[in-house]
């Protein structure tokens, strides 16, 4: 039987950067305590200016602009795109990264996870959507004041923005509809 949860964004405890530079609401973990051993993890981060991001060796990175301007990554040397507003970008954990802020402090999304032990997909509905999965875990980020998740036919949850909905040890393919702009994040064990 699946377990379904809401986390409430004024209840995230802070946590220090991995390199000391800033802080970090961590929303949600599979295990593990600090900054070791989880599988999978989900935070927001507040930007206050450019620099250097931390390492994280043997995980895959997904990073999202939340509020502010914006910023470009540098990766491995190279310049990321323009990262704007809800506009999901991807790289190695273990890569040099820093960032230069386009103007101003920015906030950001943060899915980090062990491709060795995960499979995840994520999407930024703009207005909401349906989708159909089987993932065994599914969390839900609310980016509007109020946001609906549906699951299936029994469960309606209200989200304020930045709560998260998290449905653990699902085995079945479920229907979630979701009215208002929202992360959905869908992570399976590697078998």
């Amino acid at each position: 039987m699946s377990e379904l949860s809401v986390l409430r964004a004024a209840d995230y405890p802070r946590m220090p950067w991995k390199n000391g530079g800033g802080s970090t609401e961590e929303i949600t973990r599979d295990t593990g305590e600090g900054l070791e051993g989880f599988g999978w993890r989900l935070s927001i981060a507040d930007i206050g200016e450019s620099g250097g991001f931390s390492r994280f060796e043997g995980y895959q990175r997904v990073i999202t602009v939340l509020q502010g301007e914006g910023m470009h990554l540098h990766v491995d040397g190279e310049q990321s795109r323009a990262l704007l507003p809800f506009d999901a970008f991807a790289f190695n954990g273990a890569s040099d990264v820093s960032c230069t802020l386009i103007d101003g402090p920015i906030r950001d999304f943060n899915l980090i996870y062990a491709p060795q032990r995960y499979r995840a997909r994520l999407q930024w509905l703009e207005a909401g959507g349906r989708l159909f999965t089987s993932a065994q875990t599914v969390l839900v980020l609310g980016a509007d004041e109020h946001v609906e998740v549906r699951v299936g036919n029994t469960r309606h949850e209200q989200l304020g923005r930045y709560d998260c909905l998290q449905l653990s040890a699902n085995q079945q393919l479920l229907e979630i509809a979701i009215t208002g702009r929202s992360c959905v994040i869908e992570l399976s064990v590697n078998l």
